[in-house]
């Protein structure tokens, strides 16, 4: 202890006698320009207190001094090394946070006087409490100084966080509407009104936009009330991984969950849009006689080669996810209110590793999301900043996180990625409002659970079925639909004979508990990397004469189902696709009937994917991207060896549900690209819109498949689109590349 104790005074005068040393090196070489005591003249700006000093390493302060910039008239200090990291320790000094200057003080008093007798928590959140009206204060130890947070507390009229002006609004139709300015350029303004609404606004509709006074008072407080909440609010930095997290009352724009099984009209609040899957919208502004005039209303671009994110809206505000990123949008001009975004995780294999990221969920003020690395993240939805953060997988395999999240109830569901990496696939369920676990099942069984038996002598720890696509769910069976992924390895089977349960299944799960209530498997023993994990789309109709409810899918095996969802049992089993080479049918009970083959062929490649499928009630028809191709057999044993044979091509395909057959299709020219599955939409307007994989976003008629409009983005598209409304205009939205795209008429 002794010894330690001096290693620490030791370095504590090393520390001071550099920044000695610094100052001394600032006196001779920047006093001039930027001031005796580094607060600016007209030479140069402020070296203290800088938000942008802050972020910088004093490494990465050194380097500047050393290079310098000429162009903005600093010149090149080439300074020894000493002396140059003197001078940078010095400055960086000069704006070190809070965290790092720790304030004497009681925290728990600091706490208790944050959240009780100041009031601070009724418009501020701090680590996951409070009410999300202002800025979140989570992370200000690390982004302030302590003079700052003094300064902000005892004058908070002297600095305005951005976003945060207070206002009144004076519209042309009489109304006056207070609140914070987001957002405001020549053309447009977002508002945040003081319940916790959005409201956005032309121009042309406003008259007058008067600033008022900060809502905030100064901090009435003791000197050891102020003490204590000093050191309080200085040992704020950030929301770490299982941190605890508090419940809060929503604000007035908070989305419930009523909201979500019924969702009002011109709203998308969940990955399919609602929550049967079946992206299939009742808004028809945009129909066959105008879809032709569709025009680009604005993009947004995120800094990703290939976003696979479907848009989510509500009350006007879309909220999109990037690599590790959520950003929320004003949905009628793509104006950015607010970004989260953490570092990309290092380390990662396969989609995660490549920043894929399909979307979000939304409930009460929060919205949520998964990381690269698998965690489940909830960001409030006000202010983009994190409320609880939880890591779902405890193994250490390679698991990785893509997959939306989906709300049911008061819980919020998702899965993991990795199923061709080798990891054992699980669905997990969590508590919105804190993060807690509430149950985890394993699509991998154990040795000695129900499945098991059908991996052999060998407990399959690492064997696949990933759950990285999301399910669906109805509210009158409660019952969760969720499709798995193939066994690991898909393409070495010596150590896994069987069926290997649950790899490419359909789960039906009772959403309490997580528990199986019944499983349909589409492919046993897959050889072909042929995951389940396309869209189940859940419909209610009339089918072979009697009311059902039926579970349709597309499956990448090349056949399309319809199933009982209330027991999982078959009602029709039909190849969609031209070539298949791997079963001679598909029997009552649905499982593959043999085939002797003769041919070397591998037949399909994956006759459908991930991406959205779609379902007309008009029409009856399923609308699905198919892909025609085939490759070279397998040799057992090897380890994807084959390769695919030309001619490849992709079609839209109109399925009809009642018989399987092709209603209609429309061909896609060009090239295959591996790994562009654009999606689907339908809607009332009479409408189909796809992706073509090449780079075209089309509307056709259900009807026929008759192309009506087409935009070319030139970009390979690797999302599903999606429509919406604001102010009563209909609005669709598709991803292309880097870019969210945004269509309207006219």
């Amino acid at each position: 202890m002794k010894c330690c104790l001096g290693i620490a005074l030791f370095c504590c005068v090393l520390e001071a006698q550099t920044l000695d040393e610094g100052k001394k090196v600032y006196a001779t070489n920047c006093a001039a320009c930027h001031g005796d005591n580094a607060d600016g003249s007209d030479q140069g700006p402020s070296l203290a207190g800088s938000r942008t000093l802050r972020s910088r390493s004093t490494k990465q302060l050194a380097a500047f001094i050393y290079q310098g910039r000429p162009s903005g008239g600093m010149p090149s200090f080439h300074l020894p090394d000493k002396e140059l990291n003197a001078v940078a320790a010095f400055v960086h000094s000069l704006n070190s946070p809070a965290s790092e200057n720790p304030v004497s003080g009681d925290v728990a008093a600091g706490r208790e006087f944050f959240f009780g007798k100041a009031g601070c928590g009724a418009c501020h959140m701090a680590q996951g409490r409070g009410k999300a009206l202002g800025p979140d204060l989570s992370n200000v130890g690390a982004e302030l100084s302590v003079a700052e947070i003094r300064q902000a507390l005892l004058h908070p009229d002297q600095r305005s966080t951005p976003g945060y002006t207070l206002v009144t609004v004076q519209l042309r139709s009489g109304e006056s509407i207070r609140g914070f300015q987001r957002g405001r350029t020549n053309w447009d303004l977002q508002l945040q009104t003081l319940d916790g609404r959005f409201r956005f606004f032309r121009a042309d509709e406003i008259t007058a936009v008067k600033a008022e006074a900060p809502l905030m008072k100064p901090v009435v407080a003791g000197a050891a009330e102020m003490q204590n909440l000093l050191a309080f609010l200085s040992g704020l930095t950030g929301v770490r991984p299982e941190m605890t997290a508090y419940p809060a009352s929503p604000n007035a724009g908070a989305v419930d969950w009523a909201r979500i099984r019924n969702p009002q009209p011109g709203d998308w609040l969940t990955y399919n849009g609602t929550l049967n899957g079946n992206r299939y919208s009742d808004l028809k502004q945009i129909d066959r006689t105008n879809a032709g005039r569709l025009v680009v209303k604005w993009m947004f671009p995120i800094d990703h080669f290939g976003l696979e994110v479907t848009p989510m809206v509500a009350d006007g505000l879309m909220y999109i996810t990037g690599p590790n990123q959520a950003i929320a949008l004003d949905a009628s001009t793509g104006r950015q209110i607010w970004k989260y975004a953490r570092p990309r995780t290092g380390g990662l294999i396969g989609d995660a590793s490549l920043g894929t990221n399909r979307g979000l969920a939304i409930l009460g003020d929060q919205v949520f999301m998964v990381t690269d690395n698998a965690h489940l993240i909830a960001i409030n939805r006000l202010t983009g900043s994190l409320v609880w953060d939880v890591t779902m997988p405890e193994e250490p395999m390679h698991y990785g996180g893509t997959v939306a999240p989906l709300i049911v109830n008061d819980t919020v569901i998702a899965g993991v990625a990795g199923g061709d990496r080798g990891i054992r696939g699980f669905l997990a369920c969590y508590k919105a409002s804190t993060g807690e676990r509430l149950w985890r099942i394993y699509t991998i069984p154990f040795k000695g659970s129900p499945g098991a038996e059908t991996w052999g002598e060998q407990e399959p720890k690492l064997g696949g079925g990933a759950t990285w696509l999301t399910g669906a769910y109805d509210p009158a069976l409660d019952t969760l639909y969720w499709p798995t992924g193939n066994p690991y390895p898909d393409s070495d089977d010596r150590d896994r004979p069987g069926d290997n349960l649950f790899s490419n299944c359909i789960l039906a799960l009772d959403p309490k508990t997580g528990s199986i209530k019944w499983y349909f498997q589409f492919t046993p023993h897959d050889v072909h990397d042929w995951d389940a994990t396309e869209p189940p789309l859940l419909v209610d109709t009339k089918y072979n004469g009697a009311d059902r409810k039926l579970l349709l899918h597309a499956d990448r095996n090349g056949f399309f189902y319809v199933l009982d969802r209330t027991d999982g049992k078959l009602l029709l089993a039909k190849q969609f696709i031209g070539k298949q080479t791997w079963t001679s049918g598909i029997g009552p009970d649905g499982r593959p009937l043999p085939i002797e083959t003769k041919s070397g062929l591998d037949c399909p490649t994956d006759a459908a994917n991930w991406n959205s499928a779609a379902y007309s009630p008009v029409t009856r028809f399923m609308f699905v991207l198919t892909h025609e191709g085939c490759r070279t057999r397998r040799v057992p044993g090897a380890w994807k060896t084959n390769e695919r044979l030309n001619p490849h091509q992709k079609f839209v395909r109109a399925i009809d549900i009642d018989t399987g057959r092709i209603a209609w299709e429309i061909p896609l020219i060009g090239e295959v690209i591996p790994k562009t599955w654009p999606g689907i939409l339908a809607t009332a307007g009479g409408l189909v819109f796809y992706g073509d994989p090449n780079g075209a976003f089309a509307a056709a008629d259900e009807r026929d498949g008759k192309t009506l409009w087409h935009f070319a983005t030139n970009v390979y598209m690797k999302a599903s689109p999606m429509t919406f409304t604001v102010e009563g205009k209909q609005y669709v939205a598709t991803v292309a590349g880097p870019n969210i795209l945004c269509f309207g008429l006219p």
